[in-house]
């Protein structure tokens, strides 16, 4: 670039406050437009959200690395045929496809406290990046907590209500559906959770927790896993979700996990 070129450009008085956020601020401008490396940063980012759309979700890659966790999976499909369906028709996202709907059911050794299902939802590279240390990092919660796990549910071309007919199907007493969120411009690997107290589908949506933003850059696995653990441990000894159950893990005075009061039901640690 050129030195009157370099002159031509107005850099935004917010410069300083970008090394703290991923967020498009103080981009500066040329005339009226912004910088021309500014433009282009904006079209990679907007492709990258897109491909994170389109991705394929390879559950094998995960079921994998879950075996060598010692942890079993069960690979299931939502009615959505495929992509195209998927994305113009979200209701099909949302139920089992007929055939895993009666996979399911018909499984063996059930019920199980908790159902974790990861479904590809709308960042598949989310999923890929975050749900395996996600849950390495959740795992000594829930020994602590005693909580037995169904078969984890890899699921395709899913919506966070897929989890409520898994868990419906395997009896499970609480679901927690991690999703791939939609991408945004600064992150295309985001990835959600939804827990959701005595899975069924007739749930509705404000009858779930969300934790959102995990990723490295954003809420790490300790937190989430530690905040995830709270509600978990709450929902079962109130035995709801939602609305009614605020998260409250900021609180030190409501710690139950790091105290005796992780055991469930207050005597054996048995959940009742």
């Amino acid at each position: 670039m050129r030195r009157h070129e370099l002159d031509l450009l107005h850099h935004n008085p917010w410069q300083a406050l970008r090394q703290f956020t991923a967020a498009r601020i103080a981009l500066g401008r040329t005339g009226a437009s912004v910088p021309t490396a500014e433009l282009l940063n904006f079209g990679l980012a907007h492709a990258q959200a897109r491909d994170a759309v389109h991705q394929p979700f390879i559950s094998e890659d995960l079921a994998s690395q879950l075996a060598g966790l010692g942890l079993r999976t069960i690979t299931a499909n939502s009615a959505a045929p495929d992509r195209s369906t998927y994305l113009r028709r979200p209701d099909l996202g949302r139920k089992l496809s007929p055939q895993s709907h009666d996979q399911l059911c018909a499984w063996p050794d059930k019920p199980a406290d908790l159902l974790l299902v990861i479904g590809d939802g709308l960042s598949s590279k989310a999923v890929h990046r975050q749900a395996v240390p996600l849950i390495v990092a959740l795992l000594p919660y829930l020994r602590r907590l005693g909580l037995s796990l169904a078969p984890i549910v890899l699921a395709h071309q899913s919506r966070v209500a897929l989890g409520d007919d898994a868990g419906e199907c395997l009896q499970a007493k609480a679901v927690v559906m991690l999703i791939g969120e939609r991408p945004g411009l600064s992150s295309p690997d985001s990835l959600g959770i939804y827990m959701t107290w005595g899975p069924n589908t007739r749930r509705l949506e404000s009858e779930r927790n969300c934790i959102s933003n995990i990723r490295p850059e954003g809420l790490d696995y300790p937190q989430a896993a530690f905040k995830l653990a709270w509600l978990l441990e709450q929902s079962f000894q109130r035995r709801l979700s939602g609305v009614q159950l605020k998260d409250e893990s900021d609180n030190p005075a409501l710690h139950g996990l790091v105290s005796p009061a992780y055991m469930i039901d207050g005597t054996n640690g048995e959940l009742s």
